[in-house]
């Protein structure tokens, strides 16, 4: 895998070869307690093993930007059997 210095950025991803492309519905929740909804369109697992996700939230439309996965504050919504 590839060596990272510094965050990742829209302008600096990981290597493609290494990115699992997905669409994956979640709720993010923020500091104060608010809830957004977004959407997480890639994985990637750096050389120490921690994952990162291509998160955007909606309505508020941000760009999408790479952010390391933190389980308690970004929940995996069901994409199917509902």
């Amino acid at each position: 895998m590839a060596t990272r210095c510094g965050p990742l950025t829209w302008d600096s991803p990981p290597p493609e070869a290494e990115v699992r492309w997905v669409y994956q519905p979640v709720e993010v929740q923020y500091p104060d307690g608010a809830w957004e909804l977004g959407r997480i369109s890639a994985w990637w697992t750096d050389a120490a093993g921690d994952e990162w996700c291509l998160l955007r939230t909606v309505p508020a439309g941000t760009s999408p930007r790479w952010l390391r996965y933190d389980p308690e504050s970004v929940r995996l919504l069901p994409t199917t059997g509902i």
